[in-house]
């Protein structure tokens, strides 16, 4: 190197010479390429493993030969409800709230990177129900329910159910629901709710907010949700917004339920389900004449088929 800096500069100070030979054996070493960066497996969240919330076929998640033979399932826009012999599996829906009931138990079967399975203490005499926590904390809530006594067998047949639903979405076989021309599934409900004339109902300043599945919307006081009916009602039918309607009082609210027949699934119908929360406790005919003003204002703007 010295001999090549004397040759091209013949009046290079020695030790300026020295310096650049340094520089030079130092940018002319061998370089070796820096090890690729390895990463774990991915935390699995919620979006990941479901896609598009709003078209989550949840009976897609649910092996009912494997987890209940013989029931019959219904796909709902938020959730899949099988019933057999008396028992109802729920898998769905979706929830990003915090539940002070749940609590970590130990799962039996495999779980992906990121993913919880957890146990919920609520209604434990008449249900076992199970979380599926994501990394992003949205969760799946899966619950058998039936009136027996045999909370081991309800609790085995959960995990199956749990076991079942995290299989096809490791697989990706999570399947898509498909709405028809005026089919309140392609409903936006928050559009809805945002009336003026819901504000005295609703509270002054209210805004909507739409929930995790985008199939549902609260503002203020009143609550919004379009579905598939799984429950024949038992109350007398009235008229409100034009539309057949049963109003029914529970606990602190009141509900007011519209239907038209659901196309795809014959037999069923789809459900628009409108509650006023009563704040200062159980909900009486006041709160039904609220519930009974908003219906009035949100039922005219549905599709009919």
């Amino acid at each position: 190197m010295w001999r090549y800096l004397h040759t091209v500069y013949p009046r290079l100070n020695p030790l300026v010479a020295v310096m650049l030979c340094a520089l030079f054996a130092a940018g002319c070493a061998s370089t070796q390429a820096a090890p690729e960066q390895t990463s774990g497996p991915t935390p699995l969240t919620a979006s990941a493993a479901l896609g598009d919330y709003a078209t989550v076929d949840y009976c897609s998640l649910l092996d009912v030969p494997a987890v209940a033979p013989g029931a019959v399932e219904t796909p709902t826009f938020e959730t899949c409800r099988a019933d057999a012999a008396g028992r109802t599996i729920l898998v769905g829906p979706l929830a990003f709230d915090s539940d002070p009931n749940i609590r970590p138990y130990p799962y039996p079967g495999p779980v992906p990177d990121g993913v919880a399975v957890q146990q919920s203490m609520f209604n434990d005499r008449s249900a076992c129900t199970r979380a599926i926590t994501f990394a992003d904390g949205n969760r799946l809530d899966l619950s058998v329910t039936d009136a027996g006594d045999d909370q081991a067998s309800r609790c085995g047949i959960a995990d199956a159910a749990v076991g079942s639903a995290l299989t096809a979405i490791t697989a990706g076989k999570v399947g898509r629901l498909t709405f028809p021309d005026r089919s309140w599934g392609q409903v936006a409900p928050c559009v809805l709710l945002d009336q003026p004339d819901l504000e005295a109902v609703a509270g002054r300043g209210s805004r909507p907010a739409t929930g995790l599945s985008g199939h549902s919307c609260i503002r203020g006081k009143v609550g919004f949700k379009l579905t598939v009916q799984t429950d024949e009602p038992s109350a007398p039918s009235e008229t409100l917004g034009g539309r057949p309607a049963v109003v029914r009082p529970a606990g602190a609210f009141c509900l007011v339920d519209t239907t038209q027949p659901a196309q795809g699934l014959p037999g069923r119908r789809e459900l628009a389900e409108l509650s006023v929360v009563e704040t200062a406790g159980t909900a009486g005919d006041g709160t039904c004449a609220q519930a009974r003003t908003a219906a009035n204002t949100i039922f005219p703007l549905l599709p009919t088929p």
